[in-house]
């Protein structure tokens, strides 16, 4: 097979590593939700995630300011209003209310759950020394709520400029057992 040489500005897409996701964050009452993909697990147990979040969002000052956030996992049902949220700025607009977004209270956190997506995880910032270089928090998970009649859900992945991946096809391979 004869291979060609791909932009390096395109490699995001070829190594995204998740779905894409929904952070809530809430300051003073009021709530905002930005769209990523930039995010990693870092940790088994506690789980722990590093999540890149650009200094020009508005989420990214919450963030700071409060040290907590959610975690939203939508699936594809949700895709449009995934790329509306991560289209419009959160310091002009209520993102819960244009986007018809529920927002459900969470158990250790101030920021809201979204409803409508397949799981959420409450978390707080546990490391913010890579936040000033990289953009780069480190969050533990508190809790994690899943709906439970959605066992084999179709999560969105961004492969760059407008293009999305739909994952939900499930293959087992033999591994080890811890």
């Amino acid at each position: 097979m004869k291979k060609k040489l791909f932009p390096l500005s395109k490699v995001y897409g070829l190594i995204e590593p998740g779905p894409v996701v929904m952070v809530t964050t809430d300051h003073k009452g009021r709530a905002n939700i930005m769209t990523m993909s930039w995010h990693m697990m870092i940790d088994f147990e506690p789980p722990t995630l590093g999540c890149i979040i650009s200094n020009q969002n508005y989420t990214f000052d919450i963030l700071k300011a409060t040290g907590e956030c959610v975690i939203n996992i939508p699936t594809v049902e949700l895709a449009e209003k995934v790329v509306g949220c991560g289209n419009t700025s959160g310091r002009k607009v209520d993102k819960f209310e244009t986007f018809g977004l529920t927002q459900a209270p969470a158990s250790c956190i101030t920021a809201p759950l979204i409803d409508e997506c397949y799981t959420n995880l409450e978390c707080k910032v546990v490391d913010g020394k890579m936040v000033a270089q990289y953009n780069l928090f480190i969050l533990e998970v508190l809790k994690v709520w899943i709906d439970p009649l959605n066992k084999d859900p179709r999560t969105i992945h961004h492969r760059g400029r407008g293009a999305f991946m739909v994952a939900g096809e499930t293959i087992k391979l033999p591994s080890k057992k811890k």
